[in-house]
């Protein structure tokens, strides 16, 4: 193991670890930047550690108490003394604690009892997603601590200016500091209120890892894995809830192909082109048991929703014998549930399989012309597939070349510029 593979599996346990040991997102952010550049220097010299994250743990803490020390020499300022404090109390902690043993157990897959008000990781999401912080802003936080993701990142998930994106996270921090929100778990009688927020979350940072919004990768796997954690973390909170449930379901059973979307040249492979074989059948089973459940239990929620159709997908033998009209009926259902244009899109792709290219291009050509998706690429890329199935050359590569201009991750682009390489040698 590498210090960027470390960086990349454990810099956001450690950030929420520091978060709760500072009560500063940007102290903590800060010092945990230095701790790995220390790291840097030392690691080749002295070799890695045994446990890496509790050395960058320590280290950052130390860096932290350093800096406020120094801080205090100008400032006296009582909160600057409490903190330096606090500081000093928990630096008299072990290193080691059953917490983390108990926390490895959980990314395995099997929750221990009585670790869940101490994973720090479900403190910082709960903490993001208060009430007193609009939505938006509860989403990117969640997804710039825990996710690790850039504010260019988020800003282009969100289809969203980068400086509009980097004045709302500053927003947020400061929110949660002047407002002394606390770091912890709700109780009981607050949860219901704050799980859709912390559901959202989690499936965006599975969204992030599963589809990521910019780079070399089609998937970021380790945030596929975090996501799915905290899924699990959730149903183990809210074992009566059946969208966590539901929401648990949907990304194992997209992560079960994760494998088979990505060709040995980097490339997307299409749902209808992917090697089934290479499709993760435990994760398939886990995840039928689990949407079966919260459907029985209950009326159906979004995500369980999300979850029988990724569920059709996964019985289907082979992409001929995909129930296509059974996928749009459950989007006519999440239509209802969930109005949203990136659902029509879904479904006018589901009518286009179902019934014909002619009739989902019409549902494309009418959501087209309503605005709504201006610069979203699938909705270029989903005209394009259509008009090439119907042989209109073209237009196909009118729109291929649409989305290009409007798609940010490098390996779809070498999809799209494929195809429309084959496109246009169609063109007489």
């Amino acid at each position: 193991m590498d210090l960027e593979q470390i960086y990349r599996e454990e810099s956001a346990r450690i950030l929420a670890t520091l978060i709760r040991l500072l009560g500063d997102f940007d102290l903590a952010e800060e010092v945990m930047q230095e701790a790995f550049a220390v790291a840097l220097e030392q690691w080749p010299r002295q070799g890695i550690p045994a446990n890496p994250r509790t050395w960058l743990v320590s280290t950052a803490r130390h860096k932290a108490l350093d800096l406020l020390r120094r801080r205090t020499r100008f400032e006296t300022k009582q909160e600057e003394l409490q903190k330096l404090a606090e500081l000093r109390e928990h630096l008299s902690e072990p290193e080691d604690s059953p917490q983390e043993e108990q926390e490895d157990a959980m990314i395995s897959g099997a929750p221990q009892s009585g670790s869940l008000q101490s994973d720090d990781r479900l403190r910082l999401i709960f903490t993001c997603c208060h009430p007193a912080l609009r939505t938006e802003a509860q989403v990117a936080l969640t997804l710039r601590t825990l996710g690790g993701l850039t504010t260019e990142e988020i800003a282009k998930a969100f289809l969203t200016p980068v400086p509009t994106m980097a004045q709302r996270l500053v927003r947020a921090k400061q929110k949660i500091r002047d407002a002394r929100i606390p770091y912890r778990v709700p109780p009981r009688t607050e949860l219901a209120e704050r799980l859709s927020a912390v559901m959202l979350v989690v499936y965006l940072v599975f969204n992030e890892g599963y589809n990521a919004a910019s780079g070399d990768a089609i998937v970021r796997g380790e945030l596929c894995t975090e996501a799915i954690r905290l899924g699990r973390l959730l149903c183990e909170l809210l074992p009566q809830e059946p969208e966590a449930r539901g929401l648990l379901a949907l990304m194992l059973l997209h992560d079960s192909r994760r494998d088979a979307r990505i060709s040995p040249g980097g490339e997307t492979v299409l749902l209808e082109e992917q090697d089934r074989s290479k499709w993760h059948q435990d994760k398939i089973g886990e995840g039928l048991a689990l949407v079966e459940s919260a459907l029985r239990e209950a009326a159906p929620g979004p995500y369980s929703v999300q979850a029988a159709i990724a569920g059709v997908h996964a019985r289907a033998k082979n992409a001929s014998a995909t129930d296509w009209a059974q996928i749009t009926g459950l989007y006519d259902v999440l239509f209802r549930l969930q109005p949203s244009p990136v659902v029509e899109l879904n479904r006018a792709a589901a009518v286009a399989m179902a019934y014909g290219s002619e009739e989902g291009l019409r549902l494309l050509d009418e959501l087209e012309e309503r605005g709504e998706l201006r610069g979203y690429y699938l909705l270029p890329a989903a005209r394009a597939d259509l008009l090439r199935r119907l042989q209109r050359w073209p237009d196909a590569a009118k729109a291929y070349r649409q989305a290009l201009e409007e798609v940010s991750n490098e390996a779809e682009k070498r999809f799209l510029t494929r195809r429309l390489a084959e496109v246009e040698s169609k063109v007489g």
